[in-house]
């Protein structure tokens, strides 16, 4: 498929709907011949019409998919955000689609479909086209497409009749925003309005990205009230609490705070359970549920139960990891190769290194301290438990041991390093004194 050289890129607009629509079938069909055209699509639709060629996909297949079961649907209904502002979203859109022949179509973060609402008729007439609850809407299932084209540009797009990469979709228009949770920033879904390529309006996308921004102002005002109603029941507790603690949501957002510095949100591990639990930013803490959070107190004797030994487990350049022992258990950090270098030139220098000595070590090049620093930013916030600093270094007190591959060229192989090349393309080996397994079986067995 060729691109197009100084292509007139066609918009559909307005009055000159009906002429755009007949350019674009044009453009289309020359894009998928392989010619060179005087046509183009809008910059989003090409995009998106590559990712789908790419992907091997034939334009004359049929938009039907694999439904999930009515049980899978009500789960994801329910465990998604999207279901507390479903009567925000039905008011704002599901009317005014039904006076336009058209219906809203609300999607999870997949885009599976899991709600539809709106004109009789073209409810009926979607099922032609398998816009039906349970269906998958991503690009890689149905081709361009508003709600797939939305998740994966992450942007709000309208895509009209023969924008739509599959033929059988050209007699359709849709317009669809992306919705995320203000909490975090996650894409949760899509919000969409489809309906027959006769109902095109060009102000239907602004309609659409206003009310999924309407929707995420509701969840933020829900989590604010949450976030209230967490504090009434929290504050009187921090007061009876000698020490340092804190309340935060499920998700980690402050309530409240005593004895303490207060910060916007704690990072919490995905599954968290009552009792004592090494928190990075916090050090060993006792953690209490409470009505719709924790209440996380902040031990005293914060060494009590951290990491004795870090294993730098570098045997699988494909499976980089570190993994934390300590007295209430082992976890492990999977490791990007830059990170692994990274800790692979602490485990060489345990007495310590400059960001300029790091940046010797990694780069070759002493100057590029702002880098080092960066990464050792982002090591620290899942590490910091055995990561000290000034100078950088595993802490006092953590035992450090590396575990090698069978044979020496396979560490770290696509590594430019010189603290991992060596001198003359050999490889080093931690200080004497640390230990370091030679085999890929060693810490499996351990």
């Amino acid at each position: 498929m060729r691109k197009t050289g100084s292509a007139g890129v066609v918009r559909v607009i307005g009055q000159e709907a009906d002429r755009a629509t007949r350019l674009l079938h044009r453009a289309r069909e020359a894009r998928l011949a392989g010619e060179r055209s005087s046509l183009a699509p809008r910059a989003e639709i090409d995009a998106s019409w590559e990712r789908v060629v790419r992907s091997g996909m034939d334009p004359e297949q049929s938009p039907q998919s694999e439904l999930l079961q009515a049980e899978e649907i009500e789960h994801r209904r329910h465990t998604t955000v999207l279901g507390e502002v479903m009567p925000l979203l039905r008011a704002g859109l599901a009317s005014i689609a039904d006076a336009a022949q058209q219906i809203m179509v609300v999607t999870d973060m997949e885009g599976r479909v899991l709600w539809r609402q709106g004109n009789s008729g073209v409810l009926h007439r979607a099922h032609d086209i398998c816009l039906a609850e349970g269906a998958a809407w991503a690009e890689g299932a149905t081709g361009t497409n508003a709600i797939g084209t939305a998740l994966a540009a992450r942007a709000p797009i309208q895509v009209h009749s023969a924008e739509h990469f599959i033929r059988a979709l050209h007699n359709w228009t849709c317009a669809a925003a992306p919705v995320r949770d203000p909490r975090d920033g996650r894409l949760v879904g899509i919000v969409d309005i489809s309906g027959p390529a006769s109902t095109f309006h060009p102000a239907t996308l602004a309609l659409v990205d206003s009310v999924a921004r309407l929707a995420e102002g509701e969840i933020r005002t829900r989590h604010l009230v949450a976030i209230e109603r967490l504090r009434a029941v929290a504050a009187p507790i921090l007061c009876r609490i000698g020490g340092r603690a804190l309340a935060v949501d499920t998700h980690g957002w402050l309530a409240a705070v005593t004895g303490m510095p207060p910060v916007d949100r704690l990072p919490l591990p995905k599954s968290l359970e009552a009792g004592r639990v090494w928190l990075p930013s916090l050090g060993m803490c006792r953690v209490e549920p409470l009505p719709g959070g924790w209440l996380v107190q902040v031990s005293d004797g914060t060494a009590e139960g951290a990491p004795r030994r870090a294993v730098l487990d570098l045997s699988r350049p494909r499976a980089l990891a570190v993994h934390l022992v300590g007295p209430l258990g082992t976890s492990t950090q999977r490791l990007s190769p830059r990170h692994a270098e990274l800790l692979y030139a602490l485990a060489v220098h345990r007495e310590g290194r400059s960001a300029s000595e790091l940046a010797q070590d990694i780069f070759g090049d002493a100057t590029r301290t702002v880098t080092v620093r960066a990464e050792i930013s982002r090591l620290r916030r899942h590490l910091a438990e055995v990561l000290a600093h000034r100078p950088y270094r595993f802490g006092d007190g953590v035992e450090v041991e590396v575990v090698h591959p069978e044979h020496p060229a396979d560490l770290l192989p696509h590594s430019k390093a010189p603290v991992v090349r060596g001198r003359g393309g050999g490889r080093h080996r931690p200080d004497r004194g640390r230990r370091a397994g030679r085999g890929p079986g060693r810490w499996a067995g351990r």
